[in-house]
């Protein structure tokens, strides 16, 4: 017989939390072009196109099974030309990947969403809008 299991919101909200204590302080975000690798143990694809050194508190605290990204997440110039297709959070040592996903214009759809997808190199970019919701409401 088919169940669907159900949390509570606090531990809806524990199990986000749980993310960013994982990833830690100082998580690099890197914006790349090409497809998804399959999960985040697999190599790198793709050019990054540019680099964000997230703000020491990168996400809100969760809430009502929600969170959002916290302050602000931008690259000044970035680091190659080519068109935003996906990103890779890193932890604070830039190659041990924890989470991946799509990247869109704002409006898109993805994942995570960005002020432009087309990037030229040493432009500045900015991420829009970036939530994560907890799944078994």
């Amino acid at each position: 017989r088919d169940m669907t299991i159900q949390l509570s919101v606090t531990v809806r909200n524990a199990r986000l939390d749980a993310i960013e204590t994982t990833v830690g302080t100082s998580a690099i975000l890197k914006i790349r072009s090409g497809s998804v690798p399959a999960n985040c143990a697999a190599a790198d694809s793709g050019t990054v196109l540019a680099t964000v050194s997230c703000p020491s508190d990168w996400l809100a605290a969760a809430s009502s099974g929600s969170k959002s990204k916290s302050g602000t997440w931008e690259d000044t110039s970035a680091d190659a030309t080519g068109t935003a297709a996906h990103f890779r959070l890193y932890a604070s040592d830039g190659t041990t990947c924890h989470m991946q996903g799509t990247v869109t214009a704002t409006g898109g759809g993805g994942d995570m969403t960005v002020d432009n997808t087309s990037f030229a190199s040493g432009q500045p970019f900015t991420v829009t809008g970036f939530t994560l919701t907890d799944g078994n409401a």
